[in-house]
């Protein structure tokens, strides 16, 4: 990868003796949406933070749109926009009052209306429901509409139409060419926006790479409910593995979807069979996840 906005190569942060982060590398392309994934204690918090200078690394390098992020932090800065986990406003003031005092570029009402919260301009901070202060770390961190912007759980107690809103400002800003870091507990998130991700399993990267071969390096998912009165012996010839639970689902994992499928329905409209509650796909994100820790606990 060329002239990667983030860069990182041996990272490891410590907290006396333990290590939270071992051994990390990856790199982000400018213009991308890099997803970072793992469970609670994974490491992506101290790896963030480190990435946005607010932590020294206990070993390896790391920069930041070229520039080491502690040393440099004031110039990373300028050019960065950052939604934290939990941020705090002065309770007393406005909504416009607090978007004029951390605007660094044009105006933002335009994030402000795309985020529903225009309305609430003259509203005191302290009157805002949490989504509604969700919303306006957003607006403040696209403020001056930054290079590079870090998303820590941006859409955590939002309601659904919300985190589409929020989705969309987020697809329109990678469309003028802001590269995205985003932390995230919501895979259907991660795979709707991410062009690459990597997933942290206590402190290491499990699964990295571009979201589109990820997902491919997962099997493919059959499963219905197996007719009454027959046994699994009765199945057709699969490519794919079977597995008959107890409660007489079935499922199947392939990477021969459509073949597989092909050959299952064929055979239930030549013995005029129903299978119940019949689904098909593709893996999803939540197949990796649950693959990567599994692999990485084995």
């Amino acid at each position: 990868m060329r002239n990667p906005v983030i860069e990182v190569t041996g990272l490891r942060c410590r907290y006396g003796d333990f290590e939270a982060v071992r051994g990390v590398d990856l790199q982000v392309a400018r213009g991308e949406l890099f997803a970072l994934l793992g469970t609670n204690g994974a490491g992506k918090t101290t790896l963030v933070e480190t990435l946005e200078g607010l932590r020294a690394p206990s070993a390896g390098r790391v920069r930041v749109l070229g520039l080491d992020p502690r040393r440099d932090r004031a110039s990373i800065r300028a050019r960065t926009g950052i939604v934290l986990q939990e941020s705090g406003f002065p309770a007393d003031l406005t909504v416009g009052e607090v978007v004029r005092l951390w605007r660094r570029g044009g105006d933002r009402g335009d994030a402000l209306a795309r985020l529903d919260l225009a309305h609430r301009r003259d509203v005191r901070i302290k009157q805002l429901s949490g989504g509604e202060r969700r919303r306006l770390d957003l607006v403040l961190a696209v403020s001056g509409r930054p290079e590079l912007l870090f998303l820590d759980e941006p859409t955590t107690g939002l309601d659904p139409e919300s985190r589409q809103r929020t989705w969309e400002v987020v697809r329109g800003l990678l469309a003028e060419g802001t590269t995205v870091v985003l932390t995230t507990h919501y895979l259907e998130e991660a795979e709707s926006l991410a062009h690459r991700l990597a997933i942290l399993h206590r402190g290491e990267v499990a699964v990295s790479g571009a979201l589109v071969d990820v997902l491919a390096a997962q099997p493919a998912r059959i499963s219905f409910d197996l007719p009454v009165g027959l046994d699994v012996t009765a199945l057709p010839m699969l490519a794919g593995d079977v597995v008959h639970v107890p409660s007489g689902r079935v499922d199947v994992r392939t990477r021969h979807l459509q073949d597989d499928l092909d050959a299952l329905l064929g055979w239930a409209r030549r013995d005029g069979l129903a299978l119940a509650r019949l689904r098909a796909h593709h893996a999803s994100l939540e197949d990796v996840f649950h693959s990567a820790r599994q692999e990485s606990a084995a």
